[in-house]
């Protein structure tokens, strides 16, 4: 439990990958293996027709990129292979053949925002704000900035990344990462709940087009986000982020 989990679950064609970890739910290199080696089951499973990515627990939805493992990287090869788990995962969300719900309680920083913006259809709650606070660490939103400036729009992109403050829900529902906000989890989950069951009657094939028509100009993410995660790579090394980082622990 201390390195977090990821579980999955499928019921009436509907797949659940939930992920938690104990520092608000942030996310270690393994865990970020686990959420896309999950996606890119269920990209093939025929017994799911639709899926919801959420985390646990009542707080964050997701705290970023962990600041422990950030803090351990000693040289470029282990600081590109980290943040390629942000690309693989956001390249699973992008390429899968279904679409994923992405359900949005809490906070959600960097990488929590990614992943919120990969998502076709993302439902939050009215504590759901968010956050692309990176360049505070030294390094950039590079390899969630594609996907996050797709949803949002490159002004509200440069935004968030330049002032690095927190952007409440209602402010993320008006720029485009969220299409519906909430009062209540319960109302959230009826709502997610609801739109997952509509899914999993549409035709799969079509799903599968309008997929390919969503992301159509995405094609070279790949490579996109493998450069990201590279100039990343090396940023992450710097003394700056270094003491940034142990700055921010000690508090």
């Amino acid at each position: 439990m201390e390195n977090g989990k990821v579980t999955v679950s499928i019921l009436n064609g509907i797949a659940t990958v939930s992920f938690f970890h104990p520092k608000s739910n942030s996310l270690p290199l393994k865990l970020l293996k686990d959420i896309t080696e999950a996606i890119n089951k269920l990209a093939a499973d025929k017994n799911s027709n639709v899926i919801i990515i959420r985390s646990e627990g009542e707080k964050s939805f997701c705290g970023g990129a962990s600041f422990d493992e950030l803090l351990s990287i000693k040289d470029f090869k282990s600081g590109k292979e980290f943040f390629m788990g942000f690309a693989r995962l956001i390249n699973s969300m992008r390429k899968c053949p279904k679409f994923i719900i992405a359900r949005v309680h809490g906070k959600a920083v960097g990488g929590g925002v990614g992943i919120a913006a990969a998502a076709d259809y993302t439902l939050s709650s009215n504590e759901a704000s968010v956050r692309l606070s990176e360049i505070l660490l030294g390094i950039g939103p590079l390899v969630v900035g594609p996907a996050v400036e797709r949803k949002i729009g490159k002004t509200a992109f440069i935004t968030m990344t330049i002032d690095a403050e927190w952007h409440d829900a209602f402010w993320a529902k008006q720029n485009g990462l969220y299409t519906k906000v909430f009062a209540t989890n319960r109302e959230l989950d009826e709502a997610v709940a609801e739109l997952a069951k509509k899914i999993s009657g549409f035709n799969p094939d079509a799903v599968a087009q309008l997929k390919k028509v969503f992301w159509k100009g995405a094609e070279d993410w790949d490579e996109l986000l493998e450069e990201r995660a590279e100039i990343n790579g090396r940023l992450v090394l710097s003394e700056f982020t270094k003491n940034y980082i142990k700055q921010f622990k000690g508090k």
